[in-house]
């Protein structure tokens, strides 16, 4: 039990400060992370201003305003550019020779690809908020109160890790960052065919991006109901699930390349 625990915290204690060094990064360069939030925002704008009356279409779902519908679309949005973010530093760690010297030093591997999701986590989360408090200043309303927007939160930081997680596995196989710009607007087909902006019933039904948005939106158009919050954070947690593997087993085979 007690090794179990000292080889959980070999993994743990890299991946936090590795992690904290993507954050720093971050924060220093504000040119990475302002398209996360100002792109879907001008998005949101437009969208609002000009698609305001698509909520008396037939079969969308009652609510104050569409600015409320379309938020959940927004983050949505902006956590997919979270993971082209995530995608492209690594990327560039590859083609800058940082990501060589971390696997040459003293730490478990994994922890490379763990501290550039979780710091796809934190500031996936920061997303969430700025959209929230967004949607208030300008007249949105989040009725499940307090609850609700913690809930919106999670369901957010969670997909954001996997999106955080599929960013790297792309990195990983690609090895440079334009090839990794080039393949990530592929992904963004998926979320304009899911019921992020528009209701799932004039859309396709089945979408792992409809759960999440619609898992998101549900805490802000109505009380909380269960079935579309769990739908959204099991959908997000499969996302998790999915690519954090996938990225794993991608780092392996790029060491067993080298």
């Amino acid at each position: 039990m007690s090794a179990g625990r000292a080889r959980l915290g070999e993994i743990v204690v890299p991946s936090v400060a590795l992690a904290r060094r993507t954050l720093r990064g971050a924060v220093r360069r504000p040119q990475f992370l302002a398209p996360l939030v100002l792109m879907p925002t001008l998005f949101l704008a437009i969208n609002t201003g000009g698609l305001h009356r698509s909520t008396d279409l037939p079969g969308f779902p009652k609510v104050d305003g569409f600015l409320d519908f379309q938020l959940a679309g927004a983050m949505t949005q902006s956590l997919l550019l979270g993971g082209v973010m995530q995608g492209i530093g690594t990327a560039l760690e590859i083609e800058g020779g940082f990501f060589d010297r971390l696997v040459a030093s003293p730490i478990p591997r994994v922890a490379i690809v763990f501290g550039r999701i979780l710091a796809g986590a934190a500031i996936a989360a920061a997303q969430v908020v700025w959209f929230l408090v967004l949607g208030l200043i300008f007249g949105a309303s989040v009725h499940g109160g307090v609850p609700g927007a913690l809930l919106v939160v999670l369901i957010g930081a969670v997909a954001g890790t996997g999106f955080a997680a599929l960013g790297v596995l792309i990195a990983l196989r690609a090895r440079n960052a334009s090839t990794v710009q080039g393949i990530f607007p592929l992904v963004f087909v998926v979320l304009f065919v899911s019921s992020a902006f528009f209701p799932r019933a004039l859309l396709a039904e089945y979408n792992p991006l409809s759960y999440v948005a619609d898992g998101m939106r549900d805490p802000i158009v109505s009380s909380i109901s269960v079935t579309p919050v769990l739908e959204g954070l099991a959908a997000a947690a499969l996302l998790v699930v999915g690519f954090v593997g996938l990225a794993v087993l991608a780092l392996r085979g790029r060491l067993r390349e080298a």
